[in-house]
């Protein structure tokens, strides 16, 4: 089981949030934004990725939820990795739903890498999950998406954002994800911000109308 941090949790709370840091992060990264965001009653979830090598950064240890070979629409993926973090995440809904929160209660969030997972692992999801932020992120696996998507999350709401000054993750990549997704008649909304690889707070408050709306807070 994935190590985490946990915030806002009270007695009142009835939703959840799992949130995925970015490569060479950790959980604790995503803190200031749930304090931002001032939504009690929800439990978010900030699991921390393991450490691995990173083909990408030379072979560096870093935390990182899947190996990275590239980022251009060609480059090889590690398959095996995003399963593994999808199975990972899949534990942390279990978790939720043994404290009693139902999965339509629960969004899955995450930015760059960790939003590809939550992307990922939404649309592959059993049960119907109340919504998914991805956040400066692109579709892993996407010709894989038409034969593994889940009936259960054909219509959850998707919030995804981008900055149009990101040059780790390209608009190109991104928005290719976006109308992949939108062909697919997913129930997708897309957001763009004057900004680089990064969080800024018109977005957080988009964020927080997102999350009262699929909460219904």
């Amino acid at each position: 089981m994935l190590d985490t941090l946990e915030l806002s949790a009270t007695s009142q709370t009835d939703a959840s949030v799992i949130w995925l840091h970015g490569l060479g992060a950790d959980g604790s990264d995503f803190e200031p934004v749930v304090e931002a965001l001032d939504l009690p009653g929800i439990r978010f979830i900030l699991p921390h990725a393991p450490y691995r090598a990173v083909t990408l950064n030379n072979g560096y240890q870093m935390r990182a939820w899947y190996d990275l070979y590239g980022l251009t629409p060609g480059s090889q993926q590690d398959e095996a990795g995003i399963r593994q973090s999808q199975s990972e995440i899949e534990a942390l809904i279990a978790v939720e739903k043994a404290r009693g929160i139902e999965t339509s209660r629960i969004v899955l969030a995450g930015f760059s890498q960790g939003g590809a997972i939550a992307l990922h692992t939404a649309l592959r999801h059993a049960e119907p999950l109340a919504g998914v932020l991805a956040l400066s992120t692109y579709l892993p696996l996407r010709s894989r998406l038409p034969e593994e998507a889940s009936p259960a999350n054909r219509n959850i709401p998707i919030f995804m954002a981008h900055g149009s000054f990101d040059n780790v993750i390209t608009h190109e990549i991104a928005s290719a994800a976006a109308d992949l997704l939108k062909q697919q008649n997913y129930r997708l909304t897309w957001h763009e911000y004057p900004m680089a690889h990064s969080v800024c707070m018109e977005e957080i408050d988009d964020i927080r109308q997102f999350l009262r709306a699929v909460l219904s807070i």
